[in-house]
């Protein structure tokens, strides 16, 4: 069966992040992409420039008109904006009694532009948290969410997972990518039982970066309802190398440029 899955997310215009990452990402891996928007932004792969939160009302409207019709296998849930559209997702999520949730707590672009206002902080720690089946921090995120700031390491990053997890979660997979003099990008997957699984890749030297964390999250999310948390994120991982990898074939911007969500499927001259 061909899962569908929802993305609770914003925008961004020149598609390399946010919804529209998210419905490539779910598309290039055999899911049926559904999505209900939360803030509409403008921005490119320079930068964001503004970003208009919808009314949380209307976000839980898009939600309702989606899961009152079709069934959802998973939920993706991206950029929140503030903590009322946070509060209206825990709520509609609650109500529909949704599984298979993966919460990427989006807070700053890859240009440093908050996405998040910071007393939506505690909403997101509160109230999306707990009814993650997986939490996708970075490490930036994780510290915020922590409330403390860390001198990041392979081992604080390890100390850390106990602490991410009493947060609700059922699963938490914290991403390596921010940390300085690693010649690998370690992800690291704590799971209800303690244990913890490694997930490495080759650190790819490319600009072509804008839209990993949402990539990354859809990923697991289109593939959770076939294989589990600890395959879903090993075969996203493969999946974002490889559209990492092989980015260099778009020519996008003049930034941080997207991946490539459609490297195994569009033909090139050299293929």
């Amino acid at each position: 069966m061909i899962p569908n899955v929802l993305s609770i997310a914003g925008t961004d215009p020149s598609g390399g992040a946010g919804i529209q990452a998210d419905i490539k990402a779910f598309s290039a891996l055999g899911a049926y992409a559904c999505s209900a928007i939360t803030a509409v932004v403008a921005q490119n792969t320079r930068g964001v420039r503004s970003f208009v939160a919808l009314e949380p009302e209307f976000v839980a409207e898009q939600i309702d008109a989606v899961l009152e019709d079709v069934r959802i296998d998973a939920v993706k849930i991206g950029m929140i904006a503030n903590a009322a559209i946070a509060e209206a997702i825990a709520d509609r999520l609650r109500h529909h009694q949704m599984r298979n949730i993966v919460l990427d707590p989006v807070m700053v672009a890859k240009s440093g532009h908050a996405l998040l206002a910071p007393e939506a902080v505690d909403a997101v720690r509160d109230l999306l948290v707990p009814l993650a089946t997986i939490l996708t921090p970075n490490l930036p995120e994780a510290a915020v969410l922590l409330d403390r700031q860390h001198g990041w390491s392979a081992e604080t990053m390890q100390a850390a997972l106990p602490e991410l997890l009493a947060l609700g979660s059922d699963w938490v997979l914290l991403k390596g990518g921010h940390l300085e003099g690693s010649a690998t990008s370690a992800d690291l997957l704590a799971g209800p039982d303690g244990s913890v699984e490694t997930f490495s890749a080759p650190r790819l030297h490319t600009s072509n970066d804008h839209g990993t964390g949402c990539t990354l999250s859809s990923a697991i999310a289109a593939l959770l309802p076939r294989y589990g948390v600890a395959g879903a994120v090993g075969r996203a991982k493969a999946y974002l190398h490889a559209a990492l990898a092989g980015s260099d074939a778009l020519d996008v911007g003049s930034g941080h440029g997207p991946v490539h969500h459609f490297h195994a499927l569009w033909a090139t001259e050299d293929a």
